[in-house]
């Protein structure tokens, strides 16, 4: 039985192999969503790398942990948030301020919520990491 969420599934295979102690861990099927919140935890410092592996189907990523993970999760239902609304959101989904990261679906892409604040350009919540 598959899920209906790749994203949740990604991130939960994610969280589940750093509470173990995994070096690695296999997320399938890949999307250009999966990828893009990848980058952000990469960017960030929270995986080492990754790598995209076509394997004739869906195509999967080879991520490398870093063990630098404590908690990663998607945001449901995705909230849209302004550029200046950012900080009740860290609220509610981070332990503490400037603590973690909000990843945000934007115009101009997939960021974090530094970055988003930065540009001044607001956006959908789609997952945290700390």
């Amino acid at each position: 039985m598959t899920g209906t969420d790749p994203l949740a599934n990604a991130l939960s295979a994610l969280n589940n192999a750093e509470s173990v102690g995994h070096l690695d861990q296999t997320v399938q099927p890949a999307s250009n969503e999966i990828g893009s919140v990848l980058e952000v935890f990469y960017d960030r410092g929270y995986i080492g790398g990754f790598q995209y592996v076509d394997d004739g189907k869906a195509g999967e990523f080879d991520v490398e942990l870093k063990g630098a993970i404590n908690e990663c999760g998607p945001v449901k239902p995705r909230y849209s948030a302004t550029a200046d609304e950012y900080e009740k959101w860290e609220k509610r989904f981070l332990p503490a301020r400037d603590y973690g990261t909000l990843v945000v679906t934007t115009s101009r892409g997939v960021m974090s919520h530094y970055e988003a604040r930065e540009e001044g350009v607001g956006g959908q919540v789609i997952a945290y990491v700390y």
